[in-house]
C-alpha cells in the first residue's frame, strides 16, 4: 500500500498568476499578486516577463518579500509575464525545483508555472529522457514545459497544449508564457483553482480571486476545467478554447475548508461563505450545548461563526468568543518537517484566554484534523488554564488517506483518521466530544454534487489513477456521515 507519499517526484500546493497589459510593466502587478498568494506556498517565488525581444527571469528561494528587491524588479522588463509562490510537499527543497521554469528551445521561450501534481511523471520523464531531453531537476514542472516545448516544434500553440494534455496525467492549473503571450490551463477536472480578471489596461489569470483584488481588478469567471486561456498580448482580452471535456470535475473541496484565503472565490462560491455554511451544517449534524463556542485562529474562525450563529439560532445560551490568540510569526504547523518541530510549534502557536475559559465548558471549532497534534496540545491547554469540558467540532470528514494531488498529508501511519474511528480519535485527542461533518455536507455547501469533488483524502478514492489507491470511478463511493464520539450530559 503507497505510504501517502508521491512515489514521482515532488508535488505542488502552490499559487500561481498571469498578466497581460497594453504597454505598462507586467513585473510589479506580478510582485503584488504573488503577496496576495503567499499562503499557497513560502519556499520560493519568481517572475518571468517577456518584452517582445527577450524572455527575463528571477527566481530565489524564500518568501516574496526576500525573494526580490526593487532592481530585481525593475530589471524584469516586457507588459506580459507570470509568477510562481511554491510551497512543496516532497522531494527537493531548492532552487532547481523553484518556479516558474524557464525553457528557450527552437520555436522559442517558454515560463511554466504550475500548481498541482502529476501522477504520470515517471513515465513521461523516461520517455522524454530517451527522446534526448535533459532534465534539471525532480519535479513534474519540468517534464510539463519539455512536453509542451516539444509539442510545440510540431504544432500551433492551442494544438501543442491539447497534445500536451493528452499526455500529462493528474492535477494541474499552469500558467504559461510562449515568448510574449501569456496562457492558462486548467486540467480535465479542474482539481486546483484557476481565474480569470480584468484590470483597467489589462487581464490576468491566478490561483484565487484575491490576487486579482490586490490590483484593483475584476473577477470574470473562473477558468473551466479542461480549458485553455490565452491572454492577447496587447492586454486586450482573452481568447478561450475548450480543449478536453470530462464527465466529472474533480474539484478540491480542501480548498474551501483549509488552503484558500477566505476573501477569494473558487468555482463561483466564496470562500469565506463557504465556511459560514460549513459551521453551520456543523451545528445541526453535532451540536453540544456548552458556554463558549472558540475558533481556532485563523481558518477555523469562519466556521465557528457560522457555528454560533446557527446554535444562537435555535436557541442555544452559547457565547462567541475569541478564546485563542494566534502567534502570527509561526507559520503552517501541519507542514512543518518532524514531529517535534511540530508539537514545539503549537505550542508557540495558540496561547489561550485564561479569563473566557476558566470554570466554563467550550467548544472548539478547527478546519479539519490531521496528525492530531495540535488538536491533543489544545485540548491540554483548555484544561490547564481551567475548561470544565472541552468539546471538539470538525468542519471537514475526517481525513483519512494521503493525498496525491498537491497537499501534504502525509503518510497514513501519521494520519491520525487513518483506521481509527471517532471514538479512538476522541479518546486520542482527549477531548469530551467529537464530531466531524459529512461529505453531503460539504457537498451541499459547496452546492456542489459529490461526483465533482475530489474526495480522496477522505474516502480514499481518488479522481485519477494512483498505482495502489481506489479510483472512485470504479468504486462506489461510500456513505460518510457526520460521525460523533463521546457527547457529555450537559
Amino acid at each position: 500500500m503507497p505510504d501517502g507519499r508521491h512515489p514521482e517526484g515532488p508535488t505542488e500546493k502552490c499559487g500561481v498568476v498571469g498578466v497581460s497589459l497594453d504597454g505598462r510593466e507586467a513585473a510589479r502587478p506580478l510582485y503584488y499578486s504573488l503577496y496576495a498568494l503567499q499562503h499557497r506556498g513560502q519556499e520560493s517565488a519568481g517572475i518571468v516577463t517577456h518584452d517582445g525581444f527577450q524572455q527575463h527571469s528571477h527566481v530565489e528561494m524564500g518568501l516574496v518579500g526576500d525573494a526580490f528587491d526593487a532592481g530585481d524588479v525593475e530589471s524584469l522588463n516586457g507588459s506580459n509575464g507570470i509568477g510562481h509562490v511554491r510551497y512543496p510537499t516532497a522531494g527537493s527543497v531548492d532552487s532547481c525545483c523553484a518556479q516558474p521554469f524557464s525553457v528557450s528551445f527552437k520555436s522559442g521561450s517558454l515560463g511554466l508555472s504550475h500548481n498541482g501534481n502529476l501522477v504520470n511523471t515517471a513515465e513521461l520523464r523516461e520517455e522524454l529522457a530517451a527522446k534526448g531531453h535533459a532534465f534539471t531537476s525532480d519535479g513534474d514542472t519540468e517534464v510539463i514545459a519539455h512536453e509542451l516545448a516539444r509539442n510545440l516544434l510540431e504544432a500551433d500553440l492551442v494544438r501543442a497544449v491539447k497534445r500536451m494534455m493528452s499526455r500529462v496525467h493528474g492535477s494541474y492549473s499552469l500558467t504559461i508564457t510562449h515568448d510574449d503571450t501569456v496562457l492558462g490551463v486548467r486540467d480535465p477536472q479542474g482539481n486546483r483553482p484557476l481565474c480569470i480578471g480584468e484590470l483597467d489596461d489589462g487581464y490576468m489569470l491566478a490561483s484565487e480571486s484575491a490576487a486579482i483584488d490586490v490590483l484593483d481588478g475584476e473577477l470574470v469567471r473562473d477558468v473551466e476545467p479542461g480549458e485553455l486561456v490565452v491572454l492577447r498580448p496587447d492586454g486586450s482580452g482573452f481568447d478561450s478554447y475548450q480543449l478536453v471535456e470530462a464527465d466529472d470535475a474533480a474539484h478540491c473541496f480542501f480548498e474551501h475548508v483549509y488552503f484558500a484565503r477566505p476573501d477569494s472565490r473558487i468555482d463561483g462560491s466564496l470562500v469565506y461563505d463557504v465556511r459560514r455554511e460549513l459551521g453551520r451544517k456543523l451545528w445541526e449534524e453535532g451540536g453540544v450545548d456548552t458556554d463558549v463556542v472558540l475558533p481556532v485562529p485563523d481558518s477555523g474562525r469562519a466556521f465557528a461563526s457560522g457555528y454560533a450563529d446557527a446554535a444562537q439560532a435555535d436557541g442555544a445560551d452559547v457565547e462567541f468568543a475569541e478564546g485563542l490568540m494566534k502567534n502570527r510569526y509561526v507559520g503552517r504547523t501541519f507542514i512543518m518537517p518532524t514531529q517535534d518541530a511540530r508539537e514545539r510549534a503549537v505550542r508557540l502557536k495558540l496561547n489561550p484566554i485564561k479569563d473566557v475559559v476558566e470554570g466554563r465548558t467550550v467548544t472548539v471549532i478547527d478546519d479539519s484534523i490531521v496528525r492530531g497534534t495540535t488538536s491533543t496540545q489544545l485540548v491540554e491547554l483548555l484544561r490547564d488554564v481551567g475548561a470544565e469540558a472541552v468539546h471538539m467540532r470538525i468542519g471537514a470528514p475526517p481525513i483519512a488517506a494521503p493525498c496525491y494531488m498537491g497537499i501534504d498529508m502525509a503518510s497514513r501511519e501519521e494520519l491520525i483518521a487513518a483506521g481509527r474511528d471517532v471514538e479512538e480519535i476522541r479518546q486520542e485527542i482527549g477531548a469530551d466530544s467529537l464530531s466531524y461533518l459529512s461529505v453531503d455536507a460539504v457537498a451541499d455547501a459547496l452546492e456542489e454534487s459529490r461526483t465533482d469533488l475530489c474526495l480522496g483524502c477522505v474516502t480514499g478514492e481518488y479522481p485519477y489513477d494512483i498505482e495502489g489507491e481506489a479510483a472512485d470511478r470504479d468504486v462506489a463511493r461510500p456513505d460518510i456521515d457526520g460521525a460523533e464520539a463521546g457527547v457529555a450530559d450537559d
